[in-house]
């Protein structure tokens, strides 16, 4: 006996055996039960999530010698003839081949004459919407008002290609994507069912390379099974279906997250051994960074430990913070869309993994953020205590003063965030009293107190946090200090190098042959200074 598939092993006879589809199993048995029969009736939906076999199931249900009704006894000459494919009043047509006018009316020149067997005949046209406009118009008018014993059952992919007016003459039924879930439980009782061998990590990697369709799972399941000699496990799967390690996925993020290019080059190096396919790498990264993200935002998100290990994803979602997240989802999203476009997938996929590096909001490795923190502790031993703010003093009135080392390191924290607007002034216009317990005290130059909002602290938090890598506590008071800004020291460096200018300028024996030859002068304002 010839070996028949198990796709066509495991068609559904019955609307009890279908899955994934109760909504519709629902309504169509409902109507049966009752009597209440449209005409036309629409399925659409993904390839291979069961739209023929309901129209088939329905056609049966509809000529079952024992009746109409949802359960049909799939014994009688009516029901074991339409299972076969040879119901002579079941009318399969595959739109796709008969797209003229002329093949339109010709079927439809049996409409007005009686079933010759069964109780209806049924029109089951197959992906209805590669008929020509003409056919549409040539269906329209019997699609309308059909004989009583006539029922038309159609099925599409895109239901967005047929004319309102079809659609508006049929009850629709719009056939879901099956989960991985739902698919791995399926597979795994076909192969309990034929007594095979199987591994549920291999099945799950099956369901997923089915993507929402039972029919795709089913035939590649076939193929692994072939491919075992027999049985079904996870690696023999994996080498067939080409997909990766998901240690290696996770290498990738925690390279990312450090920051470390060598790493992430050594890992792409070592999936290349595995001749993998890169859009399926892809794949797999977006899926953990969106588990990440998760993570970050509700801690109790359960995790597919099936695919990712829990302690592992944990730690990766508090080492990275969430812009960066959302910006390497948003690249390999984009990369993604774009590998086929590069030279070779390798070259692209590396192009990919280096531009999340570099287009990081704050790219700033641990062993950078463990530099800031020892920075801010010191500002510990340089606590410069605020006055009462004061018309009469500040700081710019006695430039001669001594800093304490903690200007100099609020300085240089202050330039390495990414800080733009009114957030940007108000750092730059405060200065460090001190830093303790994850808390950060700042002192605001009283001519600056209208930068300090509810937003632009919120978005300097936000930028420490990142920075540093943990939680910061943010109080900013309003006062003098002994301490300059920021912003004052730029302007007294400035003023520094104006003046460095003007001596030399001076000095230049050009300028000295003009002014004792032309009693010429130089103008200070005419001095201008680069950007450093």
């Amino acid at each position: 006996m010839s070996y028949q598939v198990l796709a066509r092993k495991w068609r559904p006879r019955t609307f009890q055996e279908v899955v994934g589809q109760e909504h519709v199993v629902r309504a169509l048995t409902n109507a049966l039960d009752q009597q209440r029969l449209h005409h036309a009736f629409l399925f659409t939906g993904t390839r291979g999530v069961g739209k023929t076999t309901l129209a088939r199931i329905l056609a049966k249900a509809l000529n079952c010698e024992q009746g109409v009704s949802a359960s049909p006894c799939g014994q009688c000459g009516a029901c074991r003839e339409i299972d076969e494919g040879r119901f002579v009043d079941l009318l399969e047509v595959d739109a796709a081949s008969r797209t003229g006018v002329d093949d339109t009316r010709e079927l439809l020149d049996n409409v007005p004459y009686a079933p010759a067997r069964g109780r209806y005949k049924v029109y089951l046209i197959d992906e209805v919407h590669m008929f020509s406009k003409s056919s549409f118009n040539a269906l329209l008018k019997t699609l309308e008002e059909p004989p009583p014993h006539v029922k038309f059952l159609l099925a599409t992919t895109d239901p967005q290609r047929l004319p309102v007016t079809v659609l508006s003459r049929c009850l629709q039924f719009n056939l879901k994507s099956l989960s991985t879930k739902l698919i791995a439980q399926h597979l795994a009782h076909v192969l309990t069912q034929d007594n095979i061998p199987h591994e549920a990590a291999a099945l799950n990697l099956l369901a997923r390379a089915g993507d929402g369709s039972l029919r795709d799972a089913l035939s590649v399941l076939d193929q692994a099974i072939a491919f075992g000699s027999g049985q079904v496990n996870e690696q023999d799967v994996s080498m067939l279906l080409g997909t990766i390690d998901h240690g290696q996925v996770l290498k990738l993020v925690k390279a990312l997250a450090h920051a470390d290019a060598d790493e992430l080059l050594k890992v792409a190096l070592e999936l290349e051994q595995t001749a993998p396919d890169y859009l399926a790498v892809l794949a797999e990264l977006l899926s953990l960074l969106q588990h990440l993200a998760l993570v970050q935002a509700i801690p109790e998100t359960a995790i597919d430990t099936e695919r990712f290990d829990t302690q592992a994803v944990q730690q990766l979602a508090k080492l990275i913070a969430p812009e960066d997240i959302q910006l390497f989802y948003q690249i390999a999203l984009l990369g993604r869309r774009d590998l086929p476009l590069a030279p070779e997938p390798k070259g692209g996929f590396e192009m990919i993994l280096l531009r999340m590096l570099c287009f990081r909001p704050q790219n700033t490795p641990p062993a950078a953020r463990q530099k800031t923190e020892q920075v801010l502790e010191h500002a510990e031993q340089t606590d410069a205590s605020p006055t009462p703010a004061s018309s009469e003093s500040s700081i710019q009135s006695s430039p001669v003063v001594t800093e304490p080392r903690a200007a100099a390191d609020w300085n240089d924290l202050v330039n390495a965030l990414d800080l733009k607007g009114m957030a940007q002034q108000l750092a730059l216009n405060c200065s460090l009293r001190s830093y303790q317990n994850n808390s950060l005290h700042l002192i605001l130059a009283p001519g600056y107190a209208q930068t300090k909002t509810k937003n632009a602290e919120d978005r300097l938090r936000t930028a420490l946090e990142s920075h540093i890598g943990k939680p910061v506590k943010l109080q900013i008071q309003v006062g003098e200090s002994t301490v300059a800004t920021p912003a004052e020291r730029h302007t007294q460096h400035q003023a520094e190098r104006q003046q460095a200018a003007w001596t030399t300028l001076n000095q230049d024996p050009n300028v000295q042959a003009l002014r004792e030859t032309f009693e010429a002068q130089v103008r200070p304002d005419s001095i201008s200074l680069d950007d450093d």
